[in-house]
Parts: structure tokens; C-alpha cells; sequence
């Protein structure tokens, strides 16, 4: 995981779970009894495999 600050974090997890409701294809995998689409994407971003940059200036 790269060094991302709480708000970025934030924004990251909230996009991609939109993504997922939406019915984007999780790139981890998806107990679809317990987990959300928060979940997902805060797994997602753990192991690095979000598909979202973040780009400062």
C-alpha cells in the first residue's frame, strides 16, 4: 500500500466502492454472504491492487 493520508484513503475506498455497486468486477476475492462493497475496496487497497491513482501537485 502506498503511503496515501486518511482523506485520501477516504475518497479512494468511497470511489471504488461505488465502482463495485455499480457492478464493477472485484479484483480480490468476494465472500458475497458477509462482505460489502466497502470491504472489498478496503481490501483492495491494502494489497495494492486498486485501479484508482492519486495524483498531487
Amino acid at each position: 500500500m502506498e503511503n496515501y493520508n486518511k482523506f485520501e484513503s477516504a475518497r479512494l475506498i468511497g470511489a471504488r466502492a461505488l465502482q463495485l455497486s455499480f457492478g464493477a468486477p472485484a479484483l480480490v476475492k468476494v465472500n458475497k454472504k458477509t462482505d460489502t462493497y466497502i470491504a472489498v475496496a478496503k481490501r483492495e487497497l491494502e494489497k495494492g491492487v486498486l485501479p484508482i491513482t492519486v495524483k498531487r501537485e
